[in-house]
């Protein structure tokens, strides 16, 4: 007897095959003619597959007919072919193992639609609804997908300390970790005494690993870090979270165009990928979820699509005359907002783009100063339906730039004195990028909150599970 998934259970391959199954009932039925039929789902697909269980059985009365759905059950039996034209196989149970039950008075997950506010409030068991599920081999597909996409061509992962006590973006959005007493904080001064928290000195939960990964990239070439990022922002909207994952490659001797075609590169092989190996998932999401019947379409746009670009500038006199009127004011030097990104590459171009060359005031400290010393060479990269999806930059390799940039943020030079060295020892053009793993899973699934795309999500006010 071989143990397999319900995956392979539901297989024709499978036809003939004495198997053991082992999952979670959805439903289970009672036929007059007296024979029970179970839903049974395991999470390795999308489907479940029915098991249909004889009165024969010896527990038919005592266990089969008091199945509850939820419950956890071991099932062994044939798989035949099956009548029904929309499920290729079934199994004929031999034996029912009852492993445990569910009550169905408590038990909070019914044969019926939940809201996704609902299942935030139960995400232990979201898990195992039809969307979540989706969601979950959707993600672990795209993580397999970036590990392999760095990895063939020559990429080392790096990880970088989720402790830090440098702020990469400059904004001051940190989390700060310390063993300090909040009922009796050290002082001198009036000033917290640093000299007596954990590290010495003040320590945060890191924004990015881009400055750790840097320093690797300048010695072996081409690395790229993948973990999770912590940002203090109090912005309790659809599309943002207070710890999310994010993959930061970062390459030596790289211009801002070689950073553009990998970063394309980069977006078409994972939803090459998705397209190929989450297919049935991907048709779910399709055809469950409001508004999204053009999944499919939007994805293959994306992937056949040559990207657009086109500078910052350009960018703002395409929005300036396009008569429209918007709730974010569009001048030179202001940021652009989703509203904007979404116009642009969804009405005006109709594929992909690629901004470059943002205003220096708008971007951080590391990006490169172009020569008319108004810009920088930082990237955006917009996709349909969601905006910006990619942002990275070439980044300032030349020393008295570099600290000029710090004091104008007001950061001071002597907390970055290693980040400075590389600009001393052997400095080099590099570029590199960020994605947000969370805002991908939302753009491939089409779902609309990216509480949903993470399996305990952290938010302002809420730290659950």
């Amino acid at each position: 007897m071989e143990k397999i998934t319900v995956a392979a259970a539901r297989k024709p391959e499978s036809i003939g095959k004495v198997v053991k199954l082992q999952g979670w009932v959805r439903t289970r039925r009672d036929s007059k003619g007296g024979f029970s039929f179970i839903e049974l789902n395991d999470g390795s697909c999308q489907g479940n597959v029915q098991i249909i269980a004889a009165a024969e059985l010896p527990n038919y009365e005592s266990v089969v007919k008091h199945l509850h759905t939820g419950a956890s059950v071991t099932i062994e039996g044939e798989v035949k072919a099956s009548p029904a034209a929309k499920q290729p196989t079934e199994v004929h149970a031999q034996r029912v193992e009852l492993i445990g039950d569910a009550d169905p008075e408590t038990y909070p997950l019914q044969k019926k639609g939940h809201s996704f506010e609902f299942l935030r409030e139960i995400a232990h068991l979201r898990p195992r609804t039809n969307t979540f599920g989706a969601v979950t081999r959707l993600r672990h597909q795209v993580s397999m997908s970036i590990h392999q996409f760095f990895h063939e061509r020559g990429f080392y992962y790096i990880h970088t300390p989720i402790i830090t006590s440098s702020d990469c973006e400059g904004a001051g959005a940190l989390f700060r970790v310390t063993t300090l007493d909040p009922e009796a904080i050290p002082k001198v001064n009036g000033q917290v005494d640093y000299t007596q928290d954990f590290f010495g000195k003040p320590a945060y939960l890191t924004v990015s690993g881009q400055l750790q990964g840097e320093a690797y990239a300048c010695a072996l070439g081409k690395i790229y870090t993948f973990g999770p990022t912590f940002r203090a922002e109090n912005s309790n909207t659809p599309r943002h979270l207070a710890e999310f994952w994010m993959v930061e490659p970062e390459m030596a001797f790289y211009e801002l165009s070689d950073n553009m075609e990998l970063a394309e590169a980069f977006l078409k092989r994972i939803i090459a990928d998705a397209l190929q190996y989450c297919g049935e998932d991907l048709k779910f999401f399709a055809e469950r979820l409001e508004n999204n019947q053009g999944l499919f379409d939007k994805l293959e746009n994306v992937l056949n699509k040559p990207f657009q670009r086109l500078p910052y500038t350009e960018a703002v006199d395409i929005l300036l005359r396009s008569g429209r009127s918007w709730e974010f004011p569009v001048a030179w030097g202001n940021d652009l907002q989703s509203e904007h990104e979404r116009y642009l590459a969804e009405q005006h171009f109709r594929c992909p783009v690629i901004l470059y060359d943002y205003p220096r005031t708008l971007k951080p400290f590391y990006m490169k100063v172009n020569d008319d010393g108004r810009t920088v060479r930082a990237m955006d990269v917009l996709v349909p339906g969601v905006g910006e999806i990619i942002g990275g930059s070439q980044r300032e390799d030349r020393l008295d730039i570099l600290e000029q940039r710090m004091q104008e943020q007001g950061l001071n030079p002597e907390g970055y004195q290693w980040y400075c060295d590389l600009r001393r020892y052997g400095t080099v053009p590099h570029s590199g990028f960020g994605l947000g793993l969370e805002r991908t899973i939302l753009f491939l699934s089409g779902l609309s909150n990216i509480r949903d795309v993470i399996p305990f999500p952290r938010t302002p006010g809420h730290a659950a599970f």
